[in-house]
């Protein structure tokens, strides 16, 4: 006879584990930032190893793609959905633009006193060169099949069309963003009409915004949620060994994570961070 101890003993109940995932940084489809086919593996482990009580997220991000910022939000309510767990999302220092929408992938959101939250918006920079060309006499030439397919070329003057054609990406974009926002946070939100102006909020004024639900850092939450032997259990994002010591092989990969810090430090500068 085959005897089996019952999962209620208490010697055999185990403290509730927390599955924490880190969201770091630019939002890029670019392998050197947050994007949706590198954090793949990391959601599918997390949401299944073990049962998890919870997810956490950890999110530092001033933004950066619309659409892996939407592929990767849609990946963790997916998962959510799939395994019936809560997501927490934890915001440090900044949750803006891309950040905020992978923010909004929490069924509830909790920030720092100084958290930066919000720019519910769009953006497009860019340069333009042609005086510049034109000084040290460069001729620019260009032959396309399709009157849209140099649109907003950096080495021409701008075209008022060009220009009306971007606003109306920019503001379909934007729609969307917005659309986003007001389905996962619904009543909670204020009828401020600055809150889809690219505004952001501080910590509590967040709050009071209906962009976040409290102030609140993770372990302490998570303890008052789910008991003080609640174990953790992380997940982030790993460089090669190589790239951790600045050691890439490739001029190019040097060249474009040289790059991509640059953009990076400019986007959280732009949050005084």
């Amino acid at each position: 006879m085959r005897l089996t101890l019952p999962a209620s003993l208490p010697f055999l109940r185990q403290p509730p584990t927390v599955a924490v995932l880190r969201l770091q940084g630019m939002i890029a489809n670019s392998q050197r930032g947050l994007d949706d086919v590198s954090l793949a593996p990391l959601l599918e482990r997390a949401f299944a190893r073990g049962r998890p009580a919870a997810i956490a997220l950890e999110i530092n991000s001033p933004g950066g793609s619309a659409v892996q910022s939407s592929l990767i939000a849609a990946r963790i309510r997916r998962l959510a959905a799939e395994k019936s767990i809560t997501v927490l999302a934890f915001v440090e220092d900044v949750a803006a633009s891309g950040g905020y929408w992978l923010a909004t992938a929490g069924d509830e959101i909790f920030v720092d006193q100084g958290s930066i939250v919000g720019s519910i918006g769009v953006i497009s920079a860019s340069f333009g060169a042609h005086d510049a060309i034109a000084r040290i006499g460069i001729e620019r030439r260009v032959h396309t099949a399709g009157r849209s397919k140099s649109m907003l070329d950096m080495f021409r003057p701008e075209n008022p069309d060009d220009v009306a054609r971007l606003d109306g990406l920019l503001a379909d974009l934007h729609g969307y963003f917005i659309a986003h926002v007001k389905q996962r946070r619904g009543a909670k939100l204020t009828d401020n009409p600055d809150l889809f102006t690219g505004e952001v909020w501080i910590g509590q004024k967040a709050v009071d915004q209906g962009l976040a639900d409290g102030i609140g850092h993770l372990v302490p939450v998570l303890k008052a949620r789910f008991g003080d032997k609640v174990r953790l259990r992380r997940y982030g994002q790993r460089r090669s060994l190589l790239s951790r010591f600045g050691l890439n092989l490739s001029a190019d990969a040097l060249a474009g994570d040289l790059l991509a810090g640059v953009e990076e430090r400019a986007a959280f500068a732009r949050f005084g961070l």
